[in-house]
């Protein structure tokens, strides 16, 4: 008769799992690192400094469409002088501009606005922030850039374009310069958006309208 012969089971394979454990040592920084860039991101296109691909949408959605409009012809009447036009921020919840104003007060960072929830055009659809695109594809809020050679920087020939269609300018302001700032006020006042007082056509309206 033959003997019955044993079964042997492998040893674990120590080395394999602690390589294994090494390699995951080494991911876990790497990770932490992108989403902390991605926090830090979607932090500044909060707060204008980069466009906000995720919220762009519905920000410029939120704009009156007469406001909208003129964006956009601002935007090709730009182009045509090969001035490539950012728009940074256009509708803002009350929430939000509390949060912009907090910043350089409450929280860390420069005073960006002296407006509180509900103080701003923005939160009624009728003001854009604009940036340019540099020859690098960067965003920049660079006011002496001239880009297409004209001999007058880009960013005046912006702001000369958008007061032609109708738009005030923040860099015109006496008590607080907002550089990239552009609204169409219709003859409003903060007083009277705030009492329920809009343009003809506002969003705002609208919403208010269909609660």
């Amino acid at each position: 008769m033959g003997t019955a012969r044993k079964s042997y089971s492998a040893p674990p394979q120590r080395g394999k799992r602690r390589k294994k454990r090494r390699k995951s040592r080494v991911w876990l920084p790497i990770i932490m690192f992108l989403l902390l860039l991605f926090a830090a991101w979607r932090a500044l296109a909060f707060l204008g400094f980069v466009p906000d691909e995720t919220s762009e949408d519905s920000r410029i959605a939120g704009l009156h469409p007469e406001v909208r409009a003129k964006m956009d012809t601002l935007i090709e009447q730009a182009a045509a002088k090969e001035i490539e036009v950012v728009i940074t921020s256009g509708f803002r919840s009350s929430e939000e501009q509390d949060r912009l104003y907090r910043q350089g007060r409450e929280n860390s960072g420069n005073i960006v606005t002296n407006a509180r929830g509900g103080q701003s055009y923005h939160n009624f659809g009728l003001a854009i922030d604009f940036a340019l695109r540099d020859g690098s594809g960067n965003i920049v809020w660079d006011m002496e850039m001239d880009r297409n050679g004209s001999g007058r920087s880009d960013w005046m020939e912006v702001v000369e374009l958008a007061k032609a269609l109708g738009f005030d300018w923040g860099g015109d302001w006496e008590n607080f310069r907002d550089y990239p700032h552009l609204q169409i006020d219709f003859g409003y006042t903060i007083r009277q958006l705030q009492n329920g007082k809009y343009p003809k056509g506002s969003l705002v309206e609208v919403e208010e309208a269909v609660e």
